[in-house]
């Protein structure tokens, strides 16, 4: 096999055993199609030539780029993950990833949106067209349920109960987890199912058959990169909410939790972290948005 196809072989296998994301998988693509595209200028198309020069070399060119240390840091993620399969498989004798070590990088703090413009960005959606009442459905769900994008569109009908109030969600690793839906979600989701789901499902060529919860135009599973594009849409429209993604209604969720006085391991649990450690990232957020509100408020701060 040439390189393009090693790298085919490891994102189906990254999909397949690991439960990689859409998202991971779109990245590891774009990341190891760049470096096979600088392996040709050096040594050819033959993987078992890269060494620990070759990277160093790659990653050189990265830093002439003045490319930030997150994106050179996703890229050694990619190239480490894909020769440890080729070592794993027998493609190569050596990995040339051993010795390579990642930025250092500054831990920036989760962004997330005040009440008011939560709000603002929940009712934006008009519910009287199928489409507004599906995007004011998932807006509300994210929020209320601190979803991934990906599990979002990965519901099924089946797995949202809304006279349980609870939805069954797959997360990373495949691992369910139950997660609480709320009376404003749950009402904006019987709208969608009610009216908005049954537009959309008559163009499905699947028809009553399709099991998504959440659909596109053609009546098929909508992508997490459409829910992207369709959050960008509504964010337009708001003056002082810019620069977010549908990760920031999960960041939201969690840090209002908090705000509130939910504990750490509860949100921790309704995340789905598998490490506390992740889950505290928001409390740093929580204290410097309460430091922030006291500068602005007490006559003597």
């Amino acid at each position: 096999m040439n390189s393009d196809e090693w790298v085919t072989r490891f994102l189906l296998a990254q999909e397949m055993e690991h439960n990689a994301s859409p998202y991971t998988i779109r990245h590891y693509a774009s990341d190891l199609s760049q470096f096979l595209e600088f392996l040709r200028t050096q040594s050819g198309d033959d993987l078992s030539a890269v060494t620990y020069v070759t990277v160093r070399t790659f990653l050189a060119g990265l830093h002439e780029k003045q490319l930030a240390k997150r994106s050179v840091a996703r890229k050694l993620s990619a190239l480490r993950s894909f020769f440890r399969f080729l070592m794993q498989e027998g493609r190569i004798e050596s990995n040339p990833m051993g010795a390579i070590r990642s930025p250092k990088l500054d831990k920036p703090l989760p962004k997330f949106l005040y009440p008011d413009q939560t709000l603002r960005l929940l009712t934006s959606p008009d519910e009287a067209t199928p489409l507004g009442a599906r995007d004011r459905a998932m807006f509300e769900l994210l929020y209320s349920s601190g979803l991934r994008v990906g599990e979002l569109v990965g519901l099924d009908m089946d797995a949202v109960r809304l006279d349980l109030g609870m939805a069954l969600v797959l997360g990373k690793g495949g691992k369910e987890r139950w997660v609480p839906v709320g009376e404003h979600a749950s009402d904006a989701l019987r709208v969608y199912v009610e009216r908005g789901r049954s537009a959309l499902l008559e163009k499905s060529a699947s028809g009553a058959g399709e099991r998504a919860l959440f659909l596109n135009r053609d009546g098929t599973r909508l992508s997490d990169r459409s829910v992207r594009r369709i959050l960008d849409k509504y964010v337009a429209r708001l003056a002082d909410v810019n620069d977010i993604s549908p990760h920031t209604l999960r960041h939201t969720f969690a840090t209002h939790l908090l705000e509130a006085g939910a504990d750490l391991r509860s949100v921790q649990e309704l995340l789905g972290h598998a490490h506390l450690s992740t889950t505290q990232v928001y409390t740093h957020v929580t204290k410097d948005h309460l430091q922030s509100i006291y500068n602005r408020a007490h006559p003597r701060a």
